[in-house]
């Protein structure tokens, strides 16, 4: 039977679980907008006249753009360092794909889990080591997402200026006749 424990712990896990999911679909919900956004720039990039206000925008378009997509890369695919010296018994955590990788077959890691299932103290350090594990993995999403959201705005917003750039030069001569 399950004590309230560990029922804390399941909740505080599935939760973490739940964030690292939402990160994710934001990450890869944003690279398809700026896909679009960047598709729809580049084919109509040729007719853009440059001058010193629309050649600023355009390297700050390409710069932020890119950094955006580095950072959300960096959401899906998270670059986590574990700084802790972890015995050989953390190593081979069962509940994380890294632990149970490690395991030859189905069998050796059946006995594995027979074995550690015996101890509640070694079960709930597994699941705390668990939770702690995907705490750090959401911490340096959420940085990423939130440093790819400030890309994204900067890469929108002056992809934005050029068209209404574009736009208010060409209209120009319309608005205001010479003479």
């Amino acid at each position: 039977m399950i004590d309230k424990d560990f029922t804390t712990l399941f909740h505080v896990l599935s939760s973490e679980q739940q964030i690292i999911q939402r990160m994710d679909q934001k990450a890869f919900t944003m690279l398809s907008i700026l896909g679009v956004f960047m598709v729809f720039f580049i084919v109509h990039f040729m007719k853009v006249q440059l001058d010193w206000f629309k050649f600023v925008m355009v390297i700050i378009y390409f710069i932020s753009a890119i950094l955006a997509i580095v950072h959300l890369v960096l959401v899906v695919v998270p670059r986590v360092r574990n700084d802790n010296s972890s015995s050989s018994d953390e190593s081979l955590n069962p509940t994380f794909f890294t632990g149970i990788s490690k395991f030859s077959s189905p069998g050796e890691y059946s006995k594995y889990l027979m074995e550690i299932s015996g101890d509640k103290d070694r079960v709930y350090e597994m699941f705390a080591s668990q939770v702690f594990a995907l705490g750090k993995i959401n911490h340096h999403k959420n940085r990423a997402l939130k440093r790819s959201i400030l890309f994204f705005v900067a890469a929108i917003v002056s992809e934005l200026l050029i068209i209404t750039s574009m736009a208010w030069s060409r209209a120009l001569p319309f608005l205001f006749p010479a003479g």
